[in-house]
């Protein structure tokens, strides 16, 4: 099925603006394909594709000077370097292309962040439009299928998540995010040079998905795999910067008994998170579908935000007597505040004691019946 990505018009605007368009994004989402198909739009003669997982192609990037690379791009008007986390100086490479060959665009992709902007910041200040490409999102879906469609699906995306592959071949979801959710998804941390327990990384994200939605405690989470706190808080760092997971921090600003230092983790994922733990049953029978649907809700809201250029700050609220809000966003001063709850009978009111301590706020509860509404 051909599902076009909402991030393709983002980055057709920016083309032949004298900056490099940099996408990021975990493996198997589509970074290859969105660059073909951008490839197409153009005059084969006008552009050159380089695959950096060819070894020669890599090679050949490495340790490059500018007159070799006039040579390699010759005449033509767009670059596209795929996989570019490979190159070592990449950033250098990328600044020698655009002081050096004019009216030239150059569209890169990384399957890692690692530390892709480490080498490209400093070299390209001011010269880069950067953007993250996710698995899929409701609205690519809604947009390829139909709304009704979509709704229908729902437990299936709960279930199995929406990487390409699995929306497209969902009779082989289970094996392919199988294979996926093995060391392949995350095997740029395995060849990192500082990682000396590759097993904790495995057991980290085993306890991760089982604490999904939950409060981090460092020295629990140390405890439980055998290794340091500080090791702890660096594999998650590294988890984040592979696009498997990401953090939400605690709001706090003036109540004495808020949680000031807490974090909460998320998978980009639901599909990847349920092959970690080897669980796909029906939700009818799990106890853990209030996690699935906070999961789904706030990856898809993080998707809708970024692809849609809405630029805000994202928070969960506790006490430590136990009030919460499950999600929290804000913008140009004004909070608001979302409880995400699969059962659309469920009662919900927000906390008094957030309530007067935040009057600025608009409260809202997300559940299968309104999400369209939260993630569009």
């Amino acid at each position: 099925m051909n599902i076009d990505r909402l991030l393709l018009e983002s980055i057709r605007k920016c083309f032949f603006k004298g900056k490099a368009i940099i996408v990021v994004g975990p493996r198997q989402v589509g970074k290859t394909t969105l660059m073909k198909i951008l490839q197409k739009e153009f005059h084969e003669q006008e552009t050159v594709f380089l695959n950096c997982d060819e070894p020669d192609t890599a090679a050949l990037l490495k340790k490059v000077t500018s007159t070799e690379l006039k040579n390699l791009i010759g005449h033509k008007k767009i670059v596209f370097i795929d996989e570019a986390q490979r190159i070592e100086n990449i950033g250098i490479t990328l600044k020698l292309i655009i002081d050096n060959v004019n009216d030239i665009q150059l569209v890169v992709s990384s399957s890692s962040s690692l530390d892709i902007r480490n080498r490209i910041n400093e070299p390209l200040t001011g010269r880069k439009f950067e953007y993250n490409l996710y698995p899929f999102s409701t609205a690519e879906l809604i947009n390829s299928t139909s709304l009704t469609e979509e709704k229908r699906l729902i437990e299936q995306r709960l279930l199995y998540g929406m990487y390409p592959d699995i929306v497209n071949n969902p009779s082989e979801a289970r094996r392919l995010l199988m294979e996926l959710s093995s060391s392949y998804l995350y095997k740029d941390i395995l060849i990192y040079k500082d990682i000396r327990n590759p097993e904790a990384i495995t057991k980290l994200l085993t306890a991760l998905a089982l604490q999904l939605g939950s409060e981090l405690s460092y020295n629990e989470l140390a405890n439980t795999i055998g290794v340091s706190c500080e090791t702890v808080e660096k594999y998650i760092d590294l988890l984040e910067k592979v696009f498997i997971v990401f953090k939400l921090i605690s709001f706090s600003r003036n109540l004495r008994n808020e949680m000031k230092k807490s974090r909460k983790i998320y998978f980009y994922d639901n599909g990847i998170r349920n092959a970690i733990i080897r669980n796909f049953q029906p939700l009818e029978l799990r106890n853990d579908i209030g996690q699935l649907w906070e999961n789904f809700c706030v990856s898809e809201r993080k998707k809708r935000n970024e692809y849609n250029e809405i630029f805000t700050n994202t928070y969960f609220w506790r006490t430590h007597a136990q009030q919460e809000i499950d999600y929290i966003e804000e913008r140009d001063g004004q909070l608001f505040v979302f409880e995400l709850k699969w059962n659309e009978k469920k009662q919900v009111k927000i906390p008094k004691s957030f309530a007067n301590a935040y009057p600025n706020h608009t409260f809202s509860v997300i559940n299968r019946s309104n999400y369209l509404d939260f993630v569009l």
